[in-house]
């Protein structure tokens, strides 16, 4: 008997799952990149679960692969190819342990799909911030060792600014707690911190605090055409000025991404007039009901027309139109797979250089892609821009990709690190971007981390391969 069978015996058999029909589907990843193998899939129910099979696996040096929702762009959650590592699947912790309306907190366990957190929140009056166009099937303990970003970021901060309090299993099957919703508790170091973007790298998240906010009762949603891409840092400001910053999305969308959406669903429709090379998704929130919002937004817009920065625009009149703006924006990946996917470049700089990185960026690919298509979109107010190349008309999507992320998309990194900027904004490291972090990342920052991972997981079993 192996190390493996020697785990997998040792621990109740309802927690292991091994037939490969049903193992299969949590071998790939997200994106169709990687996919790997294991012997079977553990799927706990409880943190003490957790506990046990991280201890088991420590002492007979068993690799795991923690995995949620299985949505990371970056293959964070895939096992290798080799079949030596077991995968555990935190679905099954899927409570919501506590929601305490007057504390603005909720308790929830890392399994909890993050729609239902959501709504959990609303039914209480209540806002959860983060959110993601996988809403509906990536799981809070996976946004958090991911620090996911998300439409929100620019007012309320990415995944860890939530965090109030965390749960988790250390590599040798201790249960760290240090659970509390407290906004003070200024105990020594903030070791939760560790753990939110690891990438499950430290340890297991089993459950989470998470910070609430009133829930908005007044939303006012706009698309703006916007008169040259360089106005947009000037537009930003005056939005959040007139708002009292209120301005909770502020999203680009490149006229390339728009036509590329009309394209792949007819049935969707342009919401202005006139095309434009430029647009802008402007959302503003604010739980007041007496902050004249709808007022604020109107002089803004006004402002916005008489200095010539945007050309047209239009207000949603109700939730349906509000829905409608917003399937433009959250749609555009699904018309990239339509039309054979696109080379992503989740880069971030600062949102006063993310007009000259996008001209420049466009203008490097329109030079060396050999007619690659564009599409270009994403959280502009807090700088990340997802710039993304499709291959031409024609070409053999799969073929193009690897020439070009051979041959090119060296130029658009280089171009954001020589900015400033980041190679990686909010999809993480994993398995995809480990190159890119050995050849962008800061030596000393690489071995602090290689010195922490070493520390806290010396056996060297959490999630091995990823982002160290």
């Amino acid at each position: 008997m192996d190390r493996i069978d020697s785990v997998l015996n040792a621990l109740p058999q309802d927690l292991v799952t091994r037939d490969p029909d049903i193992t299969a589907r949590y071998l790939t990843d997200f994106r169709k990149y990687l996919t790997g193998a294991t012997r079977a899939v553990l799927r706990p129910r409880t943190r003490e679960d957790v506990a046990l099979i991280v201890r088991l696996c420590a002492e007979h040096g068993v690799p795991l692969v923690p995995q949620a929702g299985n949505t990371s762009y970056c293959a964070a959650a895939t096992p290798s190819a080799a079949g030596d590592e077991l995968v555990v699947s935190l679905e099954r912790l899927n409570a919501i342990r506590e929601l305490d309306a007057a504390n603005l907190s909720l308790t929830a366990e890392a399994g909890c799909v993050l729609s239902v957190l959501q709504e959990a929140a609303d039914a209480a009056g209540l806002l959860l911030p983060l959110d993601l166009g996988s809403r509906q099937s990536c799981q809070i303990g996976g946004n958090l060792s991911t620090n996911a970003g998300g439409v929100s970021v620019l007012k309320y901060g990415m995944a860890r600014d939530l965090v109030l309090g965390l749960e988790a299993v250390l590599p040798d099957g201790t249960l760290l707690e240090v659970l509390q919703p407290l906004r003070k508790n200024n105990t020594g170091y903030d070791v939760k911190q560790l753990l939110l973007g690891a990438e499950g790298t430290l340890g297991i998240i089993t459950a989470v605090s998470l910070k609430l906010v009133r829930k908005p009762v007044q939303t006012v949603t706009a698309f703006l055409a916007i008169s040259q891409i360089a106005a947009l840092t000037t537009i930003l400001g005056e939005a959040q000025a007139y708002t009292g910053e209120n301005i909770t999305s502020f999203e680009y969308v490149s006229d390339h991404s728009l036509k590329l959406l009309l394209a792949a669903k007819p049935e969707a429709r342009h919401p202005l007039s006139e095309a434009s090379a430029h647009y802008v998704l402007l959302e503003a929130q604010t739980a007041s009901p007496v902050f004249p919002l709808e007022d604020a937004v109107s002089a803004l817009l006004e402002r916005l027309m008489e200095a010539g920065l945007v050309t047209d625009g239009t207000l949603a009149a109700g939730g349906a139109q509000r829905d409608a703006l917003w399937e433009l924006r959250e749609h555009i990946p699904e018309a990239e797979v339509a039309f054979g996917g696109s080379i992503k470049h989740d880069v971030s700089v600062r949102t006063s250089r993310l007009p000259a990185f996008i001209e420049a960026a466009s203008a490097l690919v329109e030079t060396h892609s050999q007619g690659g298509r564009l599409s270009i979109y994403g959280h502009v107010g807090d700088g990340n821009v997802h710039f993304n190349v499709l291959a031409p008309e024609g070409a053999v999507a799969s073929d193009y990709k690897a020439w070009f992320e051979r041959e090119v998309a060296a130029r658009i990194y280089d171009l954001a690190v020589e900015m400033g900027g980041s190679y990686s904004a909010e999809y993480g490291i994993g398995l995809v971007k480990k190159g890119l972090m050995a050849r962008y990342g800061s030596p000393e920052k690489t071995a602090l981390m290689r010195a922490v991972k070493a520390a806290v997981d010396p056996q060297g079993i959490m999630n091995p391969g990823k982002v160290v």
